[in-house]
């Protein structure tokens, strides 16, 4: 039988020309023309018979269908949207064969090379190499000012839009006041005064709950916001500050965000040094002032002694013609609370407080700490606007998502109108009080905005201070001085700082307290870990270590020491300091003797034979030799006092001796010796 010849492929029929030939959704007229995944092919040659080479994309429709020339008809997905896009510029009148429009480059103050590379998407090699034909060698970490980085931009044909790194915080909180605003809101007022006054109990009085219990020592150690409500359901809100002298900085953070201050005075103490203070902080804020005399139960209570010595500092009572409420009060027998209640409204009357609660949220943090269990907390006073859950808020360098709103009675709220207060968590760390917070629109504004605040507080803590011939010779004079490292951990940031800006002023030349850290939350390994390194004691104020840190404390040798009330804290670390001064010598004299002749004894070396002819001279004590108006020794020691052939310890005036110095030999006649005691006399820090 014959073998079977191979059959020749037949050659593919020719592809129909016109609107047949073209498959459902293939395109759009002309615009398969265009279509960029196609590529021009050169003709390739092939032998006689060969079937033509499939082009085009492969798809599953293809092999299943075995359609090839359908399979080559259908265009991509990106390609149908190219299309689209271009039928839309021409539907708008725009052409696509227009010129590309330069590119816009935001230059902000100072920009490193890597940055510019990626705003420009130019590579960064490109842009070293005209740098360096500039005369600048640069690397792509380095950094240029605006001025280099415009020249480059211009040099690559991008247009070019100079920004200020201070821009971003631009609208972050609204400079204009609630003028327009309708809606009445709560008076802020703040109960300011003198330590031990009565200021938490007044306040507990009014909130009908014991606060000051819950205090160590009796005394507010940070500040506190509450709200209390009437019983005709108006509102006042009330900020209670320390008064100790440590907490400066608290007084004047709760005037600045209050509209009233209450001014507690003792009616048998009267007008104290911080009650000075509270009125100075009122005043620089521009707060009424509301004077509540405390405590006119005591047998020696004189509120008439008040009102007078109030008039040193120009706080005029109504009584005596001026402009000042002042209201007599017992926190402790609740006595005439109600008059002071109504002092409160009528000067909240006087002053017409409104807000706009539909205004985008801002206020002030009032204090912050880091807890347990909730992560960083911030106590922030809502000045205008309704903050509500679920609000990114920034806050100083911190930010984040309200999670939760709690107020002072540990209730969960779904929003916080104006003058209201509010614990709020979700924030990334323990802003510092004092700070303005707002709600921004987005994380991103949010993450601009803290981080542009972060790197400006690391450059301010990097870059030196301007340094004169004086800063020059006290920086010399500071290598001398000795430093007590502390590392301090508080409940709160408030406390931090007071206790911090107290160790800052307690030093002088000679010894000063170093803060190693300084922040609020319990003592963690880390912390301790950072105080082995910095040799330095670990101080708790109303906070406790985790039992890792203590085991790791106990296990390194760190010392931790614990403290509730900042008296105790401040005398402690005074007495460490004191105890660092180097102590007073002083000199009590003794006598003078005259060197008449000189003995050498074998052995034993030269004796001096002298005549006591002032006071006496003693075994033991220090003695100065001159000679011809020179001290030829300084501090020499009386080792051997002889009267003859008897060893004495002191001979008086007018009689001869022999006496020996230890370790000096160079004694001659007619010397004269000064005989005198040295006393060490300790320190203590004023």
């Amino acid at each position: 039988m014959a073998p079977r010849r191979a059959r020749r492929p037949e050659p593919a029929p020719a592809r129909p020309k016109g609107p047949a030939s073209r498959a459902p959704g293939a395109g759009f007229g002309r615009a398969r023309e265009d279509d960029r995944d196609r590529r021009d092919t050169k003709p390739v040659s092939r032998g006689k018979g060969e079937p033509k080479r499939r082009e085009g994309r492969l798809t599953i429709q293809a092999l299943a269908g075995g359609d090839e020339d359908a399979a080559e008809r259908i265009r991509s997905l990106a390609s149908v949207r190219r299309a689209r896009e271009r039928e839309k510029e021409k539907r708008k009148g725009g052409s696509t064969d227009a010129p590309n429009r330069p590119r816009e480059v935001v230059i902000p103050d100072i920009i490193t090379v890597q940055e510019l590379s990626n705003r420009m998407a130019v590579r960064g090699v490109d842009i070293i190499k005209f740098l360096m034909r500039q005369g600048l060698m640069m690397k792509i970490t380095d950094v240029i000012d605006s001025d280099t980085a415009e020249l480059v931009a211009d040099e690559f044909g991008m247009a070019v839009r100079r920004v200020s790194d201070s821009d971003v915080e631009t609208g972050f909180l609204s400079d204009e006041a609630d003028k327009d605003a309708t809606t009445p809101r709560a008076p802020v007022v703040a109960i300011m005064g003198h330590v031990d006054h009565g200021k938490t109990s007044l306040l507990d009085a009014l909130r009908t709950t014991d606060v000051a219990g819950g205090e160590a020592g009796g005394i507010t150690q940070h500040i506190g916001a509450y709200q209390v409500r009437l019983k005709d359901d108006q509102r006042v809100t009330f900020l209670d500050t320390p008064g100790h002298a440590a907490f400066s900085a608290m007084r004047a953070r709760g005037a600045n965000v209050t509209d009233i201050v209450i001014l507690v005075v003792a009616a048998d103490d009267g007008v104290m040094p911080q009650t000075a203070e509270a009125i100075s902080h009122a005043r620089a804020a521009g707060s009424p002032i509301i004077v509540a005399v405390n405590k006119i139960d005591k047998p020696d209570a004189n509120a008439q002694k008040v009102v007078n010595e109030l008039l040193q500092h120009e706080i005029v009572a109504e009584s005596l013609g001026g402009d000042t409420q002042v209201v007599e009060i017992s926190a402790k027998n609740r006595t005439n609370l109600d008059g002071l209640m109504d002092a409160v409204l009528l000067q909240a009357e006087l002053m017409d407080l409104k807000a706009d609660p539909e205004h985008r949220s801002e206020g002030v943090v009032i204090e912050a700490k880091l807890d347990k269990g909730r992560g960083p907390v911030g106590t922030v006073l809502v000045k205008r606007g309704t903050l509500r859950r679920g609000d990114i808020v920034v806050a100083g360098s911190a930010w984040g998502k309200v999670r939760a709103l709690l107020n002072e009675r540990n209730e969960q709220l779904a929003e916080a109108g104006p003058s209201t207060p509010v614990e709020i968590l979700g924030l990334d760390e323990a802003p510092d009080p004092g700070e303005p917070f707002a709600v921004v629109e987005s994380e991103a504004r949010a993450r601009e905005i803290t981080e542009f605040r972060s790197r400006k507080k690391r450059e301010k803590a990097t870059v030196p201070a301007a340094v004169s011939l004086a800063d020059m010779m006290s920086k010399l004079q500071d290598k001398k001085v000795s430093e007590l490292p502390v590392l301090i951990k508080a409940d709160v940031q408030g406390s931090a700082e007071a206790i911090v800006g107290s160790l800052e002023k307690m030093g002088n030349e000679e010894v000063r307290a170093r803060i190693v850290h300084a922040g609020a939350g319990g003592i963690t390994e880390s912390d301790v870990t950072l105080a082995k390194s910095a040799g330095a004691p670990v101080i708790g104020f109303n906070v406790r270590a985790s039992k890792q840190a203590r085991d790791l404390a106990e296990k390194e040798g760190v010392e931790i020491r614990y403290y509730a009330i900042i008296y105790d804290l401040l005398d402690d670390l005074k007495g460490v300091l004191s105890g660092m001064l180097a102590p007073i010598q002083r000199e009590t004299w003794l006598g003078n003797a005259k060197v008449l002749q000189v003995f050498d004894i074998s052995k034993t070396g030269k004796i001096a034979g002298c005549r006591v002819a002032e006071g006496v001279v003693r075994k033991g004590a220090k003695v100065r030799i001159i000679r011809d108006d020179v001290v030829v020794l300084e501090l020499g020691t009386l080792t051997t006092l002889k009267r003859f052939k008897d060893e004495v310890n002191e001979v008086p005036s007018g009689q001869e001796c022999g006496m020996h110095f230890q370790g000096f030999q160079d004694i001659k006649e007619g010397d004269l010796i000064e005989c005198f005691t040295v006393e060490a006399i300790q320190r203590t820090l004023e």
